[in-house]
């Protein structure tokens, strides 16, 4: 397996398929899952003659399962040792819910040349959060309620999760897949619960707010309407409006985990951008 050394010694896995020529593509997978997430659309986008890099955050899958560093902060430095040792330049990143914030953290502070494009796919920013400067956010409650739930029993509580909201599966109505719910549960068990319960703060309570206003490349906003995890208002929207470059996609009922249930339209139109 292929893994770099964060400069923690932190060990972080990575997925690195295709022509070492061809324009890199990264993936930045959601909470509590792996790089796994992105099989599909590493697949799809292989096909289609590009790079496609991968890695399990640390604390999440076959990475390091560390107790420190469960941050923003340095989620996005690890990606930045990874960039660096796999020498990428004029790459895509790619994030999915938190995978959207660690994008962009490490997009707003990534060295010139490295970074031609980004795309957010039901992502956390600009804050989950409810406060005074983001009146529209989730209770702290909510993700009070979360920390609670994984201290309790995980492995119900990602069953719950994956049976759900996240795919949309509790709504009338729904082509309910068993394979997304185990795999999902799969990939989070596989990480360590005291990495996962930090990193409910880290994407719920992070503002990425002046993360977004740097950001000078062209960015792809992607987000369901029916989006469960990450309400659509909140997020998508906003985010678009502090982007220099940003371009909003509104998808119409579409759940939290759209990359996974309308893969063939979600891959399209991510092809489309990169390709523009």
């Amino acid at each position: 397996m292929n893994f770099i050394t964060a400069a923690d010694g932190v060990q972080i896995f990575y997925k690195d398929w295709g022509p070492r020529d061809a324009q890199p593509l990264v993936f930045h997978h959601g909470w509590p899952l792996t790089a796994d997430e992105w099989d599909n659309q590493m697949l799809f986008f292989l096909s289609q003659g590009y790079r496609v890099i991968a890695h399990d955050r640390r604390g999440h899958g076959r990475s390091t399962q560390t107790d420190t560093g469960n941050d923003m902060d340095t989620y996005a430095a690890d990606v930045a040792a990874l960039v660096a040792e796999l020498g990428l330049k004029d790459a895509v990143h790619i994030g999915h819910s938190t995978g959207g914030g660690e994008a962009a953290h490490y997009v707003a502070r990534a060295k010139p040349g490295t970074v031609s494009k980004l795309v957010l796919v039901g992502a956390v920013p600009p804050v989950m959060v409810k406060k005074s400067s983001n009146p529209g956010g989730l209770p702290i409650e909510v993700f009070d309620g979360f920390r609670q739930a994984l201290a309790a029993d995980r492995s119900q509580f990602y069953l719950d999760i994956a049976s759900g909201p996240f795919y949309g599966f509790n709504r009338d109505g729904a082509k309910i897949s068993k394979g997304l719910i185990q795999n999902w549960w799969r990939q989070g068990m596989v990480g360590s619960a005291k990495a996962h319960y930090d990193c409910i703060r880290a994407f719920s309570e992070t503002d990425f707010t002046d993360d977004l206003k740097k950001i000078q490349v062209p960015t792809l906003v992607m987000h369901g309407t029916d989006d469960q995890v990450v309400p659509y208002a909140d997020s998508a929207p906003l985010s678009a409006k502090l982007l220099a470059k940003g371009v909003l996609k509104t998808y119409d009922g579409y759940p939290h985990g759209m990359a996974a249930t309308n893969a063939d339209e979600i891959n399209a139109d991510m092809l489309a951008f990169i390709r523009g």
